[in-house]
């Protein structure tokens, strides 16, 4: 039996393709590959080729015409919003003549959580799927295509297909079966649980804190957000990458999936932060405050989404990249991964070379850290 051959497409995107069609492909397990927040970032002006983010979801239809499998594709005119940092190759490819931008993105713009690239309605298109990135890159002349913060079983995936694998480190809470903060605490040394007790206190005092999701997120709110979020956004970015309208837009069609976590001061906000819901984790975020106090952005970013992730039986909270910080209140090195397709052999031998210093290095740092971790030590 001779097999067909297999077209893709490239669709001007996402909100080109119908939510069911996307979704059916995306699953239900990761909020930031929904139809509902991918289609937010385009729809408000945050992820659109005038931000350098051109969407180009890459799509393989089914005999019937429907999606079958979808790449959640992006033209990148920099590589800003990414959390994987490929400057240096930039710089290095530049150097030696050549342009490396645009490249391709696989990717949930301004997002550092992984989950899959590969959305598969039909799973055994994932090598058609990766094969159609390639020959989009190739067509294209462009100087690279990256798949970033891959679900870790995409990662054969990817091997197989000869692309470069790059490894990172995020702290990441594991729900170890607790009922309670307090059940989470009793497996800290002494030391750390009194000190995270003393923080909580602290951060706590004359505050109310409040969890908000669905309906009970009002605009009023959103603006409250958007003014910590600016905060937040200027001082580590430059400038904020989401605009306004995306809070309101990822509000009205995907509530349900949002923990919007709020303190306030005799009824007004002064701190929040948000954090989307997934199958079996709590991903945090986005934090911001307009009142300075002491211990409050682990309170609300740290401490009470344990307490949420604990309340709804989730398994793990995801707290965004970096953060060494994290490590003292029980988030634990996590490995994350992302993928490199370089056509070039040259650039592709120097960049594998690198990577394999890295990876050792990144291996290193975790060793060195999970031996810091704040649980108590058997024998």
């Amino acid at each position: 039996m001779t097999s067909q051959p297999i077209t893709a497409r490239i669709a001007d995107g996402v909100t080109a393709i119908a939510a069911a069609d996307w979704d059916a492909c995306a699953g239900t397990g990761n909020p930031f590959v929904s139809h509902a927040f991918l289609a937010a970032m385009e729809q408000s002006g945050s992820a659109t080729t005038r931000t350098g983010w051109q969407p180009l979801p890459i799509v393989i239809d089914d005999a019937d015409g429907r999606p079958a499998a979808i790449a959640p594709a992006y033209g990148k005119a920099h590589s800003q919003g990414e959390y994987v940092f490929d400057h240096a190759w930039a710089d290095a490819w530049e150097r030696a003549g050549g342009d490396y931008y645009p490249k391709l993105q696989i990717a949930a713009p301004f997002t550092p959580v992984p989950g899959p690239r590969l959305l598969l309605r039909d799973p055994t298109l994932a090598p058609a799927l990766i094969a159609s990135i390639e020959a989009v890159t190739d067509r294209n002349r462009l100087s690279s295509a990256h798949a970033t913060f891959i679900a870790p079983e995409e990662v054969p995936l990817f091997e197989a297909a000869g692309w470069l694998i790059r490894r990172g480190n995020q702290f990441h809470w594991n729900n170890d079966g607790y009922e309670s903060f307090d059940d989470f605490l009793a497996g800290l040394a002494s030391r750390k649980r009194k000190a995270i007790r003393k923080e909580r206190a602290a951060a706590q005092a004359g505050l109310t804190i409040c969890h908000l999701t669905g309906d009970a997120i009002t605009e009023a709110h959103w603006d409250a957000f958007w003014t910590f979020y600016q905060d937040t956004g200027a001082r580590k970015w430059g400038h904020p990458y989401l605009t306004r309208s995306a809070f309101s837009l990822m509000g009205a069609t995907m509530g349900e999936q949002i923990l919007l976590i709020l303190a306030e001061r005799d009824g007004e906000p002064i701190a929040g932060a948000l954090n989307l819901i997934g199958a079996d984790a709590l991903y945090g975020r986005y934090w911001g405050c307009v009142e300075d106090v002491p211990f409050l952005h682990f309170e609300l970013c740290y401490y009470q989404a344990i307490d949420a992730a604990i309340a709804r039986g989730l398994a793990r909270v995801e707290a965004g990249a970096q953060g060494e910080h994290k490590l003292a209140r029980g988030y634990v090195p996590t490995t994350t991964y992302s993928a490199h397709y370089l056509p070039d052999p040259g650039f592709r031998t120097a960049v594998a070379e690198f990577l394999d210093r890295e990876a050792q290095a990144v291996a290193n740092e975790q060793d060195y850290l999970s031996a810091l971790a704040p649980f108590k030590r058997s024998g």
